[in-house]
């Protein structure tokens, strides 16, 4: 129960990939997180393979000093939240806090629309936004996951457990 007490939030939008919302939400639970699933209203959406999420929160109510850490699933919601100015904000607060914000897959195109990408940082993603990145100032590189200051890269769905190592790694580093 190593993270009792400290409230992290995930954002979802319809199409979130289902796998890379759950897994880190129980993992985060079993350290005894309170994890809010952060939406852009409180509908009931569906995950990319069909799973159904009804969101604790508005991501417009969330605010980065109340939050310990942020997490930024990948799938097609990504490319629905990056387009507001909220959850834009949101992130850019969060990394100006210097607080870990963990990326996977397609979760790294809210990073580039959040302008927190520093020119020269490692970065990973699908492989469907490496251009992206790399436009946005980044270095992509292959890898399953990796801490980069205070962001946690993931790289795809296979690479979740490497992705769930990287992020205890660095909450528990941060907490302690």
């Amino acid at each position: 129960m190593r993270l009792q007490n400290k409230t992290i939030a995930i954002l979802i939008a319809e199409g979130v990939e289902d796998l890379e919302y759950y897994v880190p939400l129980m993992r985060l639970q079993e350290e005894g997180a309170k994890v809010l699933s952060a939406g852009l209203d409180l509908k009931p959406l569906k995950g990319k393979n069909g799973l159904v999420i009804t969101p604790d929160v508005i991501i417009e109510s969330l605010k980065a000093n109340e939050l310990y850490a942020l997490i930024l699933p990948g799938g097609w919601a990504p490319d629905k939240l990056r387009r507001h100015e909220a959850v834009n904000n949101l992130v850019h607060e969060m990394d100006e806090a210097k607080k870990i914000i963990g990326i996977i897959c397609h979760g790294g195109s809210i990073a580039i629309s959040a302008g927190i990408i520093k020119k020269g940082q490692r970065a990973t993603g699908s492989l469907g936004i490496k251009d992206d990145l790399v436009n946005a100032g980044a270095v992509w590189v292959d890898e399953a996951a990796f801490h980069e200051g205070n962001q946690v890269w993931g790289r795809v769905v296979a690479d979740i457990p490497d992705f769930n190592h990287e992020l205890m790694k660095a909450l528990i580093k941060d907490e302690g």
